[in-house]
């Protein structure tokens, strides 16, 4: 039988990150995640992502900085986006520190 559903559990933490288009580097955009695991984050932003777009992803937290692909994009209602990302390359071991006052 296929496998459906989440890898890995994902642990919910409102951290603040940097992110911006590999084809745009100087555009980037300050936001925040709202869950992440070791694959992969959902962060909001304040415009919609192409599906497969690439960007770098910045923890502000910590020294941490990866290359994600967007899975997905869809509109919130209060006007931002929700963005899944999936890490490209090896999987991302976020430290302690981040997950200070995470709840889940």
């Amino acid at each position: 039988p296929e496998r459906s559903g989440r890898l890995e559990k994902r642990i919910r933490l409102a951290a603040a990150v940097e992110i911006c288009s590999v084809q745009n580097p100087a555009a980037t955009e300050r936001t925040t995640t709202e869950n992440f695991c070791s694959l992969g984050i959902r962060i909001l932003t304040q415009r919609a992502r192409e599906l497969n777009e690439r960007l770098w992803v910045w923890s502000l937290d910590e020294d941490l900085r990866t290359l994600a692909r967007v899975v997905y994009c869809q509109r919130l209602p209060d006007g931002r986006f929700g963005v899944g990302l999936q890490f490209q390359g090896q999987a991302v071991n976020w430290s302690r520190n981040s997950l200070a006052g995470a709840d889940g």
